[in-house]
């Protein structure tokens, strides 16, 4: 630990820039990452978009005191080269996949695999009610068309009865008045 003033204010001010400086550093890994995410994932005029945008980042960097100016014409040269190249078709990125990108890839197919199958059955279950719903409404027209069927012959077969038979058959024939008994015991008619 300083024991002097100035030189305790020096350690204070130097953490400060040290944090300033961090602070740029990662502003620009951070700007040559994402144009270099969008050159691997073969999005070639997203990459030309943030061209300009990473220059500017990398000469403020320079301007600051962070980077040296060569080193900064070597970071802006290697990117604008990396697109050139593709451009050209002199370099052909393939794309890379990570195992998480992967996994993520199979669940999706696993999940739209399942999702297909639950419409197909789906889909199964709705024909085979609506042929349940048509044999439903087949027999309930059916049945309809019996009682009307059965409607137009009963009364044609009663009328059949009615002829067949005899005017005393129809009738019951009458039972012979019950004698009554009077108070002298005789039977009165």
């Amino acid at each position: 630990m300083p024991n002097i003033k100035s030189a305790e204010k020096r350690v204070l001010v130097n953490k400060k820039k040290h944090d300033e400086n961090q602070m740029i550093r990662t502003r620009v890994k951070n700007a040559v990452k994402t144009i270099n995410q969008a050159i691997d994932t073969n999005n070639i005029e997203e990459a030309e978009a943030l061209l300009p945008k990473t220059a500017a980042i990398i000469d403020k960097a320079v301007s600051k005191g962070i980077f040296h100016k060569n080193t900064a014409a070597n970071k802006k040269s290697a990117i604008a080269k990396r697109i050139d190249a593709i451009k050209s078709g002199k370099l052909v990125i393939q794309i890379k996949k990570d195992n998480k990108t992967i996994a993520a890839e199979k669940a999706k197919a696993a999940k739209d695999a399942r999702e297909a199958v639950r419409a197909e059955n789906a889909r199964k279950a709705a024909e085979r009610a609506a042929e349940k719903e048509a044999e439903k409404k087949a027999a309930e027209q059916a049945a309809k068309d019996a009682k009307k069927a059965a409607k137009k012959e009963k009364p044609e077969k009663a009328k059949a009865v009615k002829e067949d038979k005899p005017a005393e058959e129809k009738k019951p024939a009458k039972k012979p008045a019950a004698k009554k008994k009077t108070e002298d015991g005789e039977t009165a008619e």
